[in-house]
C-alpha cells in the first residue's frame, strides 16, 4: 500500500509500545498524530523521529476525557485531511491485589482508560472514517496476553481486556458497511520500563515468584506496520506476538 498522504493516530505514544510504534509508521512512511497525556515525552518521542520528524504532531490527550478526545482527531483531521489507522493503544494497570482489596477508585481507574478511552477513540475514529472520501480506514485495538489468560491478582486490568476483545469484534462487525477494519494486537512481554519487572521476577499462577522472558519492542511495531500495510480487503482480525519462551501456553 502506498502510505503516501496516509494518516494515523497513535494513542498512548509517548512511551513504550506506543512510541516504538508510532515511530516505525512515521519511519514507513505514514503522517502520525502522537496522543498521550504528557506534552514532553511526545516531544521527546518526535525528536527520535530524525528526518521524517515533519510528518509527525505532538497532541497532548487524556483519553478518558470525551472533549480531550475530540480534539485530538479534530487536530489530525486538520493536519493531515483524514485519519486512515487509529492504533487504540493507551492502556494502565493497576497494582496487583487480590479482588476482595481492590478499591472502586482503582477499579474505575482502569476502567476509565483500558475500556472507556478505548471506546472514545473508535467512537470518533468511525465518525471520522465513515465521513471522509475515500470512506473506511482501521483500526487496531492493543489487547494484550490478558485478553486471554490472567496474571494472578489482576481483576481490573484482566477485565479490561478481555472487555477490548469484545469491543475488536464489535467494531469489525458494525464496521464492515464502512469499510472500516478492525483487528488487535496481543502483545506478550515486550521490552519497555513499565515491562522491566518481568526480568526481575513476578507472581506466576502457582505462586512462585520466577523471571520471565522479553522481546524487542520494535517486533511489537514491525506487526502493527504489517497489520496497517494491508489493503482494507484484508484484515488481520487477531495476533499475539510475545517473547517466545514466556509462560504463555500453560499459564493460568
Amino acid at each position: 500500500m502506498d502510505t503516501r498522504n496516509r494518516s494515523a493516530i497513535v494513542t498512548g505514544a509517548g512511551s513504550g509500545i506506543g512510541k516504538a510504534c508510532a515511530l516505525a509508521l512515521l519511519r514507513a512512511g505514514w503522517n502520525v498524530a502522537l496522543a498521550g497525556r504528557r506534552s514532553r515525552l511526545l516531544e521527546d518521542a518526535i525528536g527520535e523521529a530524525a528526518g521524517v520528524a515533519a510528518r509527525a504532531i505532538a497532541v497532548p490527550t487524556d483519553v478518558r476525557d470525551e472533549r480531550s478526545v475530540q480534539a485530538l482527531f479534530e487536530r489530525t483531521r486538520t493536519e493531515f485531511g483524514r485519519l486512515d489507522l487509529l492504533f487504540n493503544n493507551a492502556g494502565v494497570g493497576a497494582p496487583a491485589a487480590p479482588i476482595d482489596e481492590v478499591t472502586l477508585d482503582q477499579w474505575r481507574a482502569v476502567v476509565d482508560v483500558n475500556l472507556t478511552g478505548m471506546f472514545l477513540c473508535a467512537r470518533e475514529a468511525f465518525r471520522t472514517m465513515k465521513s471522509q472520501s475515500p470512506r473506511g480506514g482501521r483500526i487496531v485495538n492493543n489487547g494484550s496476553i490478558s485478553a486471554h489468560v490472567p496474571r494472578p491478582k489482576s481483576v481490573a486490568y484482566t477485565a479490561t481486556k478481555h472487555g477490548v476483545t469484545g469491543l475488536t469484534k464489535q467494531l469489525s462487525l458494525d464496521g464492515r458497511e464502512h469499510d472500516i477494519a478492525c483487528g488487535q494486537i496481543d502483545i506478550g512481554n515486550a521490552a519497555t520500563e513499565l515491562a522491566r519487572m518481568m526480568s526481575q521476577g513476578v507472581q506466576q499462577a502457582s505462586g512462585a515468584i520466577a523471571s520471565e522472558p522479553s522481546m524487542d519492542v520494535r517486533d511489537v511495531a514491525s506487526t502493527l506496520v504489517h497489520m496497517a500495510s494491508l489493503p482494507l480487503e484484508a484484515n488481520v482480525q487477531f495476533v499475539t506476538v510475545m517473547a517466545t519462551k514466556m509462560p504463555y501456553i500453560g499459564r493460568g
